[in-house]
């Protein structure tokens, strides 16, 4: 019995050595090719980077080469672009610096020459007839006796004043069209939402810091502020703007707010410097600004319609003379008193006499002076007829005016 269990584990030992030979064999055989390849495939390998190395090794050469191997000429720095860099580049051209010269009143403290009394920013919006055309603010060039404009090449021209508007805060210039190798393009200020970036350009602190770009949001779209005042404090204007929370400074009136289409959607105008409410700046809506532009090149100012009344709210006469001078019903507490009219003006030609009480122009209610000036302005033109609702002896009566262009 222990025999054969011998033998057959004899012969097991044999089989197993065999088998055990049979692979040394194979893998022997595998290692040379094996070898074989990588010394074919070796070049190949090399001048793909990927001969591998010890980890120390390899970190150091890779250390050196990196250091000292490959010539500074030789490494590809790539520019980052954007939305706001595509922005800016289809505009940054086309903001230029306006500069306010004034000529000094021959005191010791205003010497006689010309000074430069301020700067600020303007966009080249059209080039037309050897002619560039530049919006910027009327405050930027108010009093000047002579403008400048800086281009973005650091080159200064004398520009041409053709017209501007205190009111809503805008002049047009034109420089020779030679000038100029960017227009920027307006686009529609009415479409524009809370939340949407935009991007302030001009030239905040002076030529020397000339191309400044500030990003932010559209704060809100249908701000009003107050820009005009009677002696008694009484706001007489109120602009329309847009507000944002861009980095808006003095120097950058005139100039652009771009949407991130490179679109200028809004020409910058005032920023409010008070702690409450520091980083609120404002633009005046590129859809409110193109008719007042249209105006300034063709007529040199702004054509408005002139009703020839002198004005006052009602609300700043006292409650004894609304009953007992106005004979106005109680219900009436809001209206336009007309104190005055000149002769042979629309009102004149329309039978409206002194305290008349002005209560709707169309069907447009009208509260105050405000009200008044904006409905007239913004929805009426020159030519136009209109109707006038008012209070007479406390009756309410109805008339109609054809307006005439206002003469200043």
């Amino acid at each position: 019995m222990g025999y054969y269990d011998d033998h057959m584990r004899s012969e097991k030992m044999k089989k197993e050595r065999g088998g055990s030979g049979k692979i040394f064999i194979a893998a022997i055989s595998g290692g040379i090719v094996g070898a074989l390849i990588v010394v074919a495939m070796l070049p190949i390998l090399l001048d793909w980077g990927a001969y591998m190395q010890p980890d120390n090794q390899a970190s150091a050469q890779e250390s050196v080469a990196t250091t000292t191997t490959i010539p500074s000429e030789q490494i590809e720095f790539k520019q980052i672009q954007t939305e706001v860099t595509d922005a800016v580049g289809k505009v940054s051209d086309a903001v230029v610096g306006v500069v306010n010269i004034q000529q000094g009143g021959g005191s010791i403290f205003s010497p006689p020459g010309a000074t430069e009394a301020g700067t600020g920013s303007g966009v080249v919006y059209k080039k037309e007839n050897g002619k560039a055309y530049i919006v910027t603010n009327h405050h930027v060039i108010d009093k000047a006796s002579k403008i400048e404009v800086s281009l973005s090449n650091g080159t200064r021209v004398e520009a041409t004043l053709l017209g501007s508007d205190s009111l809503t805060d805008l002049a047009v210039l034109t420089i020779e069209e030679e000038h100029v190798s960017q227009v920027a393009v307006f686009g529609d200020s009415d479409t524009i939402t809370l939340g949407e970036p935009v991007i302030a350009i001009g030239n905040p602190l002076g030529l020397e810091f000339f191309g400044s770009v500030t990003q932010g949001i559209v704060s809100g779209t249908e701000r009003t502020i107050p820009v005009l005042y009677d002696r008694s404090g009484q706001p007489q204007w109120e602009a329309d703007v847009i507000q944002t929370d861009a980095a808006i400074n003095p120097g950058n009136s005139g100039g652009a707010l771009v949407n991130l289409r490179g679109e200028v959607i809004g020409i910058n105008s005032m920023k409010i410097a008070q702690s409450q409410a520091e980083g609120i700046g404002f633009a005046i809506p590129i859809n409110t600004a193109k008719p007042i532009i249209e105006d300034l090149e063709m007529h040199n100012e702004v054509k408005r319609p002139f009703m020839g009344i002198g004005l006052m709210s009602l609300s700043d006469i006292s409650l004894e003379h609304q009953r007992n001078t106005l004979k106005l019903p109680e219900e009436v507490t809001h209206g336009i008193v007309v104190t005055g009219v000149e002769q042979q003006s629309p009102a004149f030609n329309a039978g409206l006499k002194q305290y008349d009480v002005i209560v709707k122009l169309d069907d447009t209610e009208i509260k105050g002076t405000l009200e008044l000036r904006k409905y007239l302005y913004n929805s009426k033109n020159v030519g136009d007829t209109m109707k006038v609702t008012y209070y007479r002896d406390g009756k309410l009566q109805e008339t109609e005016m054809t307006l005439i262009e206002q003469v200043f």
